[in-house]
């Protein structure tokens, strides 16, 4: 099995309106969003995915999310965590490497870190079929 990960990062800011503590205040990350591909098989060039599409379709994923208040986002329910924003990016992600050339099944997880001690991923179910 091959794995294979690109990086990209933003600024934003956000609060969480369910929690109770220093994040129940406006704030503000620089965030890396990491994204993985997985699979068995390499292409006739010898790669799982082409890194300079896998990072664009994750620098357009993320693109919307840079320097806003992610709170204005339905998406988030108001609540914009880590978890969330990962789901988020590997949701768009997803939907934009078939036009890329790239079979999405191989999304593996997406990373997002708030900061360099802090991060949550997201795995889809892999019990459950993806459309």
């Amino acid at each position: 099995m091959y794995k294979a990960r690109v990086e990209h990062e933003f600024s934003a800011a956000h609060f969480l309106s369910h929690y109770r503590g220093k994040c129940e205040n406006l704030h503000g990350h620089n965030y890396k969003v990491r994204l993985w591909v997985k699979g068995a098989k390499l292409d006739e060039g010898g790669m799982l995915a082409d890194f300079s599409l896998l990072k664009k379709a994750l620098k357009d994923a993320v693109e919307p999310l840079d320097h806003s208040n992610l709170n204005d986002m339905a998406v988030f329910k108001n609540d914009p965590s880590a978890e969330r924003i990962a789901r988020y990016v590997f949701e768009r992600v997803c939907e934009k490497l078939p036009a890329l050339g790239i079979d999405s099944a191989l999304l593996h997880a997406v990373d997002v870190f708030e900061s360099s001690r802090s991060m949550a991923r997201y795995l889809p179910d892999t019990t459950a079929v993806r459309e």
